[in-house]
């Protein structure tokens, strides 16, 4: 499992102007089953993904197709947690 970490590194005027793109992205991984959360920071300084795949390579793969990515416009960190405490109902996503 993987946390996914974004921080604009533009305006986010910038930003906005993807905004349509990326969440197409999203909606690409979470009809996939790789996403299963995604949100925006407060203040909106970037956003935060959790994906669920079988290295990181494949979340470098899955990352480099976000239009965020693409134009430049945040950089990401990947940091690769084993889930060990937790509600029962996610367990249909850990599995």
């Amino acid at each position: 499992m993987y946390l996914i970490l974004l921080q604009y590194i533009r305006p986010v005027a910038a930003i906005e102007h993807y905004m349509e793109q990326h969440r197409a992205f999203l909606d690409k991984f979470y009809k996939s089953g790789k996403f299963i959360l995604a949100g925006r920071r407060k203040p909106k300084s970037g956003g935060l993904i959790i994906c669920k795949a079988s290295s990181r390579r494949e979340v470098e793969e899955i990352m480099s197709e976000d239009p965020l990515d693409k134009f430049q416009l945040a950089l990401y960190e990947i940091i690769e947690f084993e889930p060990t405490s937790y509600v029962h109902e996610l367990q249909a996503y850990l599995s």
